[in-house]
């Protein structure tokens, strides 16, 4: 059987929930404040709506972190460099690292939310697993790397939304001053993994 078009109202009611979300997660003080109630009365719909739709806070937080994720997501899958696939990998890590980093500064009480549903461990997350695996994809592909698994690690803990809160909210680190620090700290990373010789990180620093 074809699949069945979600109703016309349904489709209505479900945009109105996540810019009701959208816009109550970018002024809050602290991602808790925002309760399911709250957003359904900003969205205009009962309670019910919401867990029809996206079975409960955590479901909902989802939704709108990876529609707010879309756009970098294609970027990365299918775009040009510096994020796309074509990307030579010493230029494409720092390029993926800032992508994340920018993504949690603009969206950092969102992220602290969905960091926050982690269950068990964050770490088992759908969205921190895909960006594991992305960087670590590329990472396995600069020659005389080991330990592509943790270094992927090591690198995203960098960019953790509780650390980008923390130097963002509270210590007023500016949003250049983090990507200039983690590109710094990305490089001196792989250059202490990577037998190249200065010219060549020289080269990739000037693209950062």
């Amino acid at each position: 059987m074809p699949e069945r078009k979600p109703r016309a109202d349904a489709t209505r009611n479900r945009e109105a929930v996540l810019a009701a979300a959208d816009m109550l997660f970018a002024r809050c003080g602290s991602p808790e404040a925002v309760t399911m109630a709250d957003i359904a009365a900003a969205a205009g719909v009962g309670k019910a709506t919401l867990f029809r739709g996206f079975g409960d806070r955590t479901g909902l937080i989802h939704a709108l972190y990876e529609m707010r994720l879309a756009p970098i997501r294609l970027a990365v899958e299918e775009g040009p460099p510096p994020l796309g696939p074509t990307t030579p990998p010493l230029e494409r890590v720092p390029a993926l690292l800032d992508a994340v980093l920018c993504f949690k500064i603009d969206n950092r009480h969102l992220a602290l939310a969905l960091e926050g549903t982690g269950g068990d461990s964050p770490y088992a997350a759908e969205h921190y697993e895909r960006w594991h695996s992305t960087l670590q994809a590329a990472l396995e592909q600069i020659p005389g790397l080991a330990d592509s698994d943790f270094t992927a690690h090591a690198l995203l803990a960098a960019t953790r939304a509780d650390l980008v809160e923390h130097l963002v909210g509270q210590q007023r680190m500016t949003r250049e001053q983090m990507r200039t620090q983690l590109a710094a700290f990305t490089v001196r990373a792989l250059e202490a993994r990577v037998p190249l010789d200065r010219t060549t990180w020289t080269d990739v620093e000037r693209h950062q």
